[in-house]
């Protein structure tokens, strides 16, 4: 009984505090776009992070989409031939990339390389005590090192998206025509047909609320690092895999909500 009870309780604390921190991170988030609409603006800030967000990420996702591309199409293939629908290959890159793929294949090679390197960067200021001089010297902590991240993000990863989109149809195309002996004009005629403007903007979407929960976590857990350079290295670890978990899941609330009849 006492062993029950005990387990009982080792859940409702495991709950409490698993609310605690939902709710500090979303006031966390909240305090960090407050500061997009309040002067003064770090431009210089903004747009440092905007490139490392985005132009520093284009290489691995656009290896990371080409490659998922073809390699949709080449599992289509083997599967739709038995049933002789082939013609259907086009269709089915050009949904899985534009819908699923794209955007959250792009947020987890985004999430392991930036959200790393933001939350190793702003806990390596913590623990150095360089936040702390930022107060003292009249700077907000929040406005300058949190906001510009979080808006880099969020403005990022839908341009990273973009790309990703085109580079993961022309993967498909390429493996198509190129080892599946498919007429290039009929593939990219059925690409044009299969492609919903809808689709791309919902990848868009997705993309735009996966980018700022890269930012947030990355900001989150370095702003409240602490340790020394174990803490940096813990909270390094919880950012990337915190950030990862929650882009799968709201990759699954925002698909429910926009595709769910």
């Amino acid at each position: 009984m006492n062993r029950l009870l005990d387990m009982i309780t080792a859940l409702g604390k495991a709950a409490l505090n698993s609310v605690q921190a939902a709710g500090a991170i979303a006031l966390f988030g909240l305090n960090g776009v407050s500061h997009f609409v309040r002067p003064p603006f770090y431009w210089r800030a903004f747009f440092s992070n905007l490139v490392e967000v985005g132009f520093f990420s284009l290489p691995v996702v656009a290896l990371t989409a080409i490659f998922s591309g073809g390699v949709i199409a080449l599992q289509s293939y083997t599967g739709f031939a038995q049933f002789h629908v082939k013609s259907a290959i086009a269709n089915i890159v050009v949904l899985a990339v534009t819908r699923e793929l794209g955007p959250v294949l792009a947020g987890l090679m985004v999430a392991g390389r930036v959200g790393a390197a933001m939350a190793a960067e702003i806990g390596t200021m913590r623990v150095t005590d360089q936040i702390d001089a930022l107060k003292t010297l009249s700077t907000n902590p929040m406005k300058y090192l949190v906001a510009p991240r979080l808006m880099a993000g969020l403005i990022a990863l839908p341009l990273l998206v973009i790309v990703a989109d085109i580079l993961g149809v022309m993967g498909g195309f390429i493996v198509s025509v190129v080892k599946l002996d498919f007429m290039p004009s009929l593939y990219i005629n059925a690409t044009l047909d299969a492609l919903k403007p809808d689709d791309v903007m919902v990848g868009l979407v997705k993309a735009a609320v996966f980018g700022f929960i890269i930012a947030l976590m990355g900001c989150y857990k370095g702003y409240y690092s602490k340790g020394g350079a174990e803490g940096v290295g813990a909270a390094t670890r919880t950012a990337v895999v915190s950030s990862s978990i929650l882009l799968l899941a709201f990759d699954y609330l925002l698909t429910d909500v926009f595709f769910a009849q």
